[in-house]
């Protein structure tokens, strides 16, 4: 009879370290999961809480050809803050990437909900014709249709 309990002592324990290890694998992984979410919830908001719009009007000249710059007013429609730094927009014309951006705050200090910025593109050496600029900040893309 002793030698039945000692064994069932000894099956018992191993089960109680197998289940141990298990519920801590568990509580790690579920750990990892929360830590993810919790991430992807906050970038998530940020591109919810963008909005922006491109209010240049496409009748008028967006285009010089003495300088080669297109130049757009974009508003902060949506209720976060932007940085007013080119490294936050991008920028696409006619498909091309463009990196030679210089943004200016029309109207206060800071890209606020309902500010404006002035979007200056250099370098977009643009033939006669029907054109399109591509803006896009946190996920959310505008596109402006124009003609040279």
């Amino acid at each position: 009879m002793a030698s039945v309990s000692a064994s069932h002592l000894i099956l018992f324990i191993a089960s109680m370290v197998i289940a141990a290890g298990v519920a801590g694998t568990f509580t790690q992984g579920i750990s990892r999961l929360s830590q993810g979410i919790d991430d992807q919830s906050l970038e998530v908001s940020e591109e919810v809480r963008t909005d922006i719009e491109i209010i240049s009007d496409a009748g008028s000249p967006v285009y010089n050809n003495s300088t080669n710059t297109v130049t757009l007013l974009v508003k902060n429609t949506g209720t976060a803050d932007i940085p007013a730094d080119s490294q936050f927009i991008e920028i696409l014309v006619d498909g091309q990437y463009r990196t030679n951006v210089t943004v200016t705050v029309v109207d206060g200090e800071e890209w606020r909900p309902n500010n404006v910025v002035r979007l200056e593109i250099g370098g977009a050496d643009l033939s006669s014709g029907d054109h399109r600029a591509k803006i896009i900040v946190n996920g959310d893309e505008e596109v402006f249709a124009f003609r040279v």
